[in-house]
């Protein structure tokens, strides 16, 4: 599966922002996707992720309440809806899928490019 993330942007703190990851294959619903981000100097690090039905989802400590993922498998679309952003928000932020719902960025075997978020304080 090949995997499209968009809607990154700049933002100030407490602002929104919904992220899009597009993608292309008749299988994406066989796919749990997950958000991942990396921040300038930090490694990559797990944000949420959804199952293949998008009945179970996990969140980030960091996020839990304020990001909320979901997805449309009629339109091979998962989203990431972003509420109160703040400055520590900032990096790039990834889509990608794998076989199993996991948290571990390694762990994922197909990965979109990059939507950067900046969040001004």
């Amino acid at each position: 599966v090949q995997l499209q993330a968009s809607g990154g942007g700049l933002v100030q703190a407490g602002d929104s922002l919904r992220l899009s990851c597009a993608a292309s294959g008749r299988t994406f619903s066989s796919y749990a996707v997950g958000w991942l981000r990396q921040a300038p100097g930090k490694e990559r690090e797990f944000v949420a992720a959804i199952s293949r039905t998008g009945g179970t989802t996990y969140y980030a400590d960091s996020v839990e309440g304020r990001f909320t993922i979901s997805r449309i498998n009629a339109k091979n679309t998962v989203y990431l809806q972003m509420n109160g952003l703040k400055p520590e928000d900032t990096a790039v932020y990834y889509c990608a899928a794998g076989l199993r719902l996991v948290t571990n960025p390694t762990s994922y075997d197909s990965w979109g490019q990059g939507t950067q978020v900046t969040v001004s304080s």
